[in-house]
């Protein structure tokens, strides 16, 4: 019964059929314009990042109850590298001030007045921005804020737009490049793939076509999931074409290479199909469905990020397995043979039957010596896996970006007359507004701590800023934050919470890392319990999750070589591993 709906696509007049409904689905969702809405609907807040019963999030969720929304420091720094800024250097100062409060976009604070350095070299222009999770929100001052200081340029004088909202404005304005990057990087790649594969100038579209069609499908898809409930941020929004196109032209391999043996054996085309769905449909329906039920493991996670990537994830994985068992076949089949032109396959030609080729001949040498074969690969995968030890997942948001940014290049400018904290202050929720005091005195007789001051009130109870000594995106400060909470509960009662930026990295990686642990167990015993089942076997799927664990460290370790060695990149993120 599965195996004759599985050649349904295959038929003379269903195949029209299959096709205008990929058709019509396809009209269906850029009419209703779901992909522009699938990444409006994106929540980039940084609550869609964070652990859901995380300190950082619980002290997140008080302090937007206080003061209205999240709110991201915009600071401007003024550095002259030669001595105190002079009078026309702080006139122009307050130029820039006054130009940028003369017209605020929406949800951005005014400037107040500037902060001198204690040395008078330096100076600083504050606003805060309203966070909503809609990017322009805050891409839209950072814009003018560099805008106003091109205008102003003076010889001698650095400048530069960081805090908060200056790294999240970098980070949005690369995520934007990379996203479309890696679709048209991915298209290429199995563009020319199926060239060096095929060798025809005409079949390679039909594999494309069918997985352009699918990741039209995905996003469509997407936004009704956000319409659920589900959280999609920019993250798992950018790894679904990656997914997409990589498993539906691993499907459409696997599918195209068993039509392709029996269009040699049939004449009739439709059959050929009907045969190669047979054959390849249950290997690709079993793949897909163990790469979805892997996927959802993700949900598990406690980063908010990396659950929702399993739902994202499983959709465009169950969308590419559907295009790939229906849309492509029935496209070929309307196609016939002229779209493997010019090495059309003819009845009789058994070039590369499963009695002749290439990998005929590897499969007859791995068969008259398997124990050689098995120890030599396991071994060069032993190997390979030794870089994994070494692998550095401390990636620091300073350290994130390949290239110079602004908001790097702020914070460092900034640290040589300030605080470093200054940039982006922790802060800290106080239930009972009475013991704020004695909570401050105490955080300010911290080494960690330059300062502490009052900053609103409201239900949650009081808020207190709290600026760090040290820089805080850097990884010792985050190694910091646990001492603080102590001593901040110790002052204060066990319900004090301590977050910003600091807290939140520590509370990710601590986060990511109880992840790390936790979900490839789940994950790998979900697929056997599934591979156990398909192959009515226990030691065949006890090899292949052998194999599966041994080529991911692998993986990993190669991973390293290539980041320290090759590339020489600082690190990685925490959450590689999943």
């Amino acid at each position: 019964m599965r195996r004759s709906l599985l050649t349904l696509p295959a038929r003379p007049r269903l195949k029209w059929v299959f096709l205008v409904v990929w058709l019509l689905i396809a009209f269906a969702i850029g009419a209703g314009n779901l992909p522009a809405k699938f990444d409006d609907a994106q929540d980039n807040e940084s609550s869609s990042f964070l652990p859901g019963d995380a300190e950082s999030t619980k002290a997140l969720a008080a302090s937007e109850e206080i003061q209205g929304d999240e709110l991201l420091p915009l600071v401007i720094v003024y550095k002259r590298a030669d001595g105190k800024l002079s009078d026309a250097d702080l006139q122009r100062i307050e130029t820039d001030r006054e130009a940028l409060n003369s017209d605020l976009p929406p949800r951005t604070s005014r400037y107040g007045e500037p902060t001198p350095s204690p040395d008078g070299s330096a100076a600083l222009l504050q606003a805060q921005i309203r966070a909503n999770g809609q990017s322009e929100t805050i891409t839209e001052p950072v814009d003018r804020a560099r805008d106003q200081l091109e205008k102003t340029e003076q010889p001698g004088v650095e400048t530069a737009v960081t805090g908060g909202a200056g790294f999240s404005a970098d980070a949005i304005t690369v995520f934007e490049s990379i996203n479309g990057t890696l679709l048209i990087a991915t298209a290429s790649i199995v563009f020319i793939l199926l060239l060096i594969v095929y060798r025809s100038p005409i079949f390679w579209f039909f594999p494309l076509f069918a997985v352009g069609m699918a990741e039209l499908a995905a996003r469509g898809v997407g936004f009704g999931l956000t319409e659920i409930g589900v959280t999609v941020n920019g993250q798992s929004a950018g790894i679904l074409p990656v997914l997409v196109f990589g498993a539906g032209t691993d499907y459409a391999l696997l599918l195209v290479a068993r039509y392709r043996e029996e269009l040699r054996v049939h004449e009739d085309k439709h059959e050929a199909m009907a045969q190669a769905l047979r054959r390849a449909g249950p290997a690709i329906l079993a793949s897909g469905l163990t790469v979805i039920a892997a996927l959802l493991c993700l949900t598990l996670a406690e980063v908010q990020g990396t659950a929702g990537l399993g739902p994202i994830g499983a959709t465009g994985i169950a969308v590419a397995m559907i295009s790939m068992l229906t849309l492509l076949p029935a496209s070929l089949v309307i196609a016939g043979r002229w779209s493997f032109w010019p090495f059309i396959p003819h009845v009789g030609d058994h070039k590369a039957d499963e009695t002749h080729g290439a990998w005929r001949r590897i499969g007859e040498n791995i068969a008259r010596g398997p124990r050689r074969i098995w120890v030599g690969t396991v071994a060069i995968l032993l190997i390979m896996t030794v870089g994994w030890l070494n692998l550095d997942t401390g990636l620091t948001q300073t350290s994130s970006f390949r290239d110079d940014v602004e908001s790097v290049r702020g914070q460092q400018l900034l640290s040589e007359s300030f605080p470093a904290g200054a940039s982006a202050p922790a802060y800290a929720i106080v239930p009972d507004p009475a013991r704020a005091p004695a909570v401050a005195a105490a955080l300010a007789k911290q080494d960690a701590v330059e300062d502490v001051r009052m900053d609103g009130t409201g239900p949650p109870g009081q808020e207190l800023q709290v600026i760090l000594a040290d820089d805080p995106y850097a990884t010792s400060t985050y190694d910091q934050i646990p001492e603080l909470r102590r001593v901040a509960k110790e002052a204060g009662g066990e319900d004090v919470l301590l977050g910003g930026p600091s807290a939140i990295e520590r509370d990710l990686r601590v986060a990511a890392a109880r992840d790390s642990k936790l979900i490839p167990p789940i994950a790998l015993a979900v697929v056997l319990l599934i591979l156990i089942v398909l192959l009515r076997a226990l030691v065949a799927p006890l090899i292949l999750i052998g194999t599966v664990i041994l080529s991911f460290l692998a993986a990993l370790g190669v991973g390293y070589f290539f980041f320290d060695v090759v590339f020489g990149f600082p690190g990685s993120d925490p959450s590689l591993p999943l």
